[in-house]
């Protein structure tokens, strides 16, 4: 990257470092199980919500105990389960259209990443009825007030039901990108054990690996305060004693309980003090080939670490403390080697695969492109890359990791 585009990028992110404590960052009012909520519609005076959810996942019958507990309590609830695993302008519009026939009053996420995501999008439309989707792309479009939101996460892992962001897919550009405000955060978040009990166990592999890239570059990004820092690392230290026992068991609801906990806990130090590159380049993968996006994280989070080289060796002895993968006596060099290693063991004990397999050559500029755009100048990286450098992150991808 040349030298101006250098000073401009870490001049903007300096002054939003020193705006963030005056930004009207929120947390949501958190539960503990659905059977808060007929008491919590109660109180709001809702009596019609729309249901945001798979569907996949309502045939599943995981959505069958939230819709029982609405009907008993008199509430209309109005069901869009068409979501796609990376949500698309068209889902959006499609639940907007449903949440309007239904007289609804209020939005309810249920399910991954993607169910949130296309929530917190058709808040936006409901919002702002006459602007589209791709017009309130980008940070700080949405500033109306949505609708209420709750977001019930049935995976443990993209912490959305915490954050500022929604990622949307232009299926005809072929293009992921994400809306960044404050007033997207969800205002309750229902936490509950039971509804991740049936995840399957590859998705509990790749969405708790995705928690845990939330973690690491929440933690060894340039704008950290001493709360994300505290988070990430108990998230981190969580992840490694937890997700290999919720993986091999979806019984084991302490297991669940601890990794919601630390997707939830990630999610709030990444809101705060933003991702990086790793997550740049997994959403263009989204956005080309419909890579799922905890897949492509996991993948990419020991390739983008040893990428980035000795700018992060110090932040990384100290996530493999946490984590407990890393022995007091390592150098800083030694400790993030160690850390790298522990990530892509991991990985192995959890059968992610070491590379993609979807990745054309013919396509990396035009994603490397669409990642440096979406992470310059905003993402405040340990080291900062232009599209050109950002090539390597798909190249090893592509490759499985580092090369000979």
């Amino acid at each position: 990257m040349n030298p101006l585009m250098k000073c401009y990028c870490r001049t903007f992110q300096l002054a939003f470092r020193l705006a963030m404590p005056v930004m009207p960052y929120r947390e949501p009012e958190r539960f503990d199980s659905i059977r808060a909520l007929p008491p919590l519609l109660e109180r709001l005076g809702i009596r019609s919500v729309l249901l945001v959810t798979d569907r996949p996942l309502r045939e599943a019958g995981v959505t069958g105990p939230l819709e029982e507990l609405l009907a008993e309590a008199g509430v209309d609830c109005t069901v869009y389960d068409g979501t796609r695993a990376n949500p698309t302008v068209r889902n959006v519009e499609e639940a907007r259209e449903e949440y309007l026939a239904g007289n609804c009053q209020g939005l309810i996420a249920f399910g991954g990443g993607s169910s949130m995501d296309c929530a917190k999008a058709v808040g936006a439309r409901i919002a702002y009825p006459g602007r589209s989707v791709n017009q309130m792309k980008g940070l700080l479009r949405v500033l109306r007030r949505l609708p209420p939101l709750i977001a019930i996460p049935t995976t443990a892992g993209t912490g959305s039901e915490v954050t500022v962001t929604a990622v949307i897919t232009d299926s005809g550009r072929k293009h992921k990108y994400t809306m960044n405000n404050f007033t997207m955060i969800p205002h309750y978040a229902v936490l509950d054990p039971a509804a991740v009990r049936t995840l399957p166990p590859a998705l509990t592999a790749t969405t708790g690996m995705d928690a845990l890239t939330h973690a690491v570059e929440a933690y060894i990004g340039g704008s950290t305060t001493e709360e994300t820092r505290r988070l990430a690392l108990t998230a981190v230290r969580l992840i490694f004693e937890n997700i290999e026992a919720a993986y091999r068991s979806g019984d084991d609801l302490e297991a669940r309980k601890n990794m919601l906990h630390a997707a939830h806990i990630a999610g709030i130090a990444f809101s705060k003090s933003y991702v990086g590159y790793i997550h740049a380049v997994a959403h263009s993968l989204g956005g080309q080939y419909n890579t799922p996006h905890g897949l492509a994280n996991a993948v990419l989070l020991p390739i983008g670490l040893e990428i980035y080289g000795p700018c992060v060796y110090r932040k990384l002895w100290e996530l493999g403390r946490s984590a407990g993968v890393v022995p007091e006596t390592a150098s800083e060099e030694e400790g993030a080697a160690a850390f790298i290693a522990a990530v892509r063991d991991l990985n192995r004990r959890l059968d992610i695969p070491e590379k993609l397999m979807d990745i054309r050559r013919e396509d990396i500029p035009v994603m490397a492109a669409h990642a440096a755009r979406e992470a310059n100048p905003l993402y405040p990286v340990p080291r900062l890359m232009d599209a050109a450098e950002l090539a390597e992150f798909y190249k090893k991808a592509e490759e499985g990791g580092r090369r000979p």
